[in-house]
């Protein structure tokens, strides 16, 4: 190369940075001005946009794959590796409406953590985007931050009932299966959501709750439940009679299938309840039984207990008024 071409290249390199090299590479491939001034726009920064891009879609990748594996269950009726360092309420009685359960509030806890793994990759990668574009960070904090608070204001509700979603999931306060008192709405729950709480009840309705709106919960599928059965007679009754053949048949009935198997304690009987006109005496005896099978138990005893009192002779609350003439 002549002295002359040399000295033409020495003068043209001195518009490129003494440690810009994509400027002095690009131009020693062109030999154009213009673009090895521009290689920094042209080919750096894009390349270290695009950088930026794969490694935030890696990390997110691996993140949710992470999330996946601690939140599905190995079989067996395991506990997700997410769910095991939580409280778990749910009673071992469900059966396989709780590995239902498990497997619902796992996978909604894991979107959660997916959500938010998404918003912090892809926003931390949006602001090294700007930094590496030139851009002034600090008004477009300013800016997402008033932002936000406008957002939050407007959508109050929706923040509300996503955040109670989220505390109801990680206190396992009621999940699928359960059955539940609301307020407004009871039944068995069908589905949970962050923002919306499927129950149906016993009608067949469904009601669709918004967790924001629950302010108390009142769950008969927790631990155990206790059957509590009321028995009326007549004031001219035997009570001590009457509660003999109460004690009798509740042992009978709670000792043979298919009672039994829902029963967890012998039953109690508490004797005189209350008296009143309109009831006569009422004698109450208890049971403790399965989460959800009270229901059952009650109306078992019941039918037996009444027979048992047809057959005993033991006499009725006489209702004044129903089927007589004054």
């Amino acid at each position: 190369m002549t002295p002359l071409v040399l000295g033409q290249l020495n003068v043209e390199l001195t518009d490129c940075a003494d440690t810009d090299d994509w400027c002095k590479s690009v131009y020693e491939l062109t030999r154009n001005q213009w673009l090895a001034s521009s290689a920094n726009w042209l080919i750096a920064k894009p390349l270290s946009i695009l950088l930026i891009l794969v490694i935030a879609i890696i990390i997110r990748l691996v993140a949710r794959r992470l999330i996946d594996r601690l939140t599905k269950a190995n079989g067996g009726g395991r506990i997700p590796a997410l769910l095991r360092p939580l409280k778990e309420r749910a009673p071992q009685a469900l059966g396989s409406i709780l590995s239902e359960r498990r497997a619902q509030r796992a996978k909604t806890i894991g979107s959660v953590f997916k959500s938010i793994t998404s918003v912090i990759v892809f926003g931390t990668a949006f602001m090294m985007i700007l930094a590496e574009l030139g851009v002034n960070l600090a008004p477009v904090l300013a800016s997402a931050g008033i932002l936000g608070v406008a957002i939050g204001f407007g959508a109050q509700n929706v923040v509300k009932d996503f955040l109670s979603g989220v505390f109801m999931m990680l206190e396992d306060q009621y999940g699928v299966g359960d059955v539940v008192d609301v307020g407004e709405a009871s039944g068995t729950v069908e589905a949970v959501g962050l923002r919306i709480t499927t129950m149906r009840d016993v009608n067949g309705t469904v009601w669709y709750v918004r967790n924001g709106e629950i302010l108390r919960v009142g769950n008969s599928s927790q631990g155990f439940a206790v059957a509590v059965v009321d028995v009326p007679i007549g004031y001219g009754a035997d009570v001590e009679q009457a509660t003999e053949v109460i004690d009798r048949v509740a042992t009978q009935v709670t000792d043979n299938e298919p009672v039994s198997d829902d029963v967890l304690e012998p039953p109690d009987v508490l004797g005189v309840e209350r008296v009143s006109a309109a009831e006569g005496i009422m004698l109450r005896v208890t049971v403790k039984t399965r989460p959800g099978r009270q229901w059952a138990v009650q109306r078992s005893l019941r039918a037996h207990i009444m027979g048992a009192f047809e057959e005993a002779g033991i006499q009725g609350p006489v209702v004044r008024g129903f089927g007589t003439s004054e």
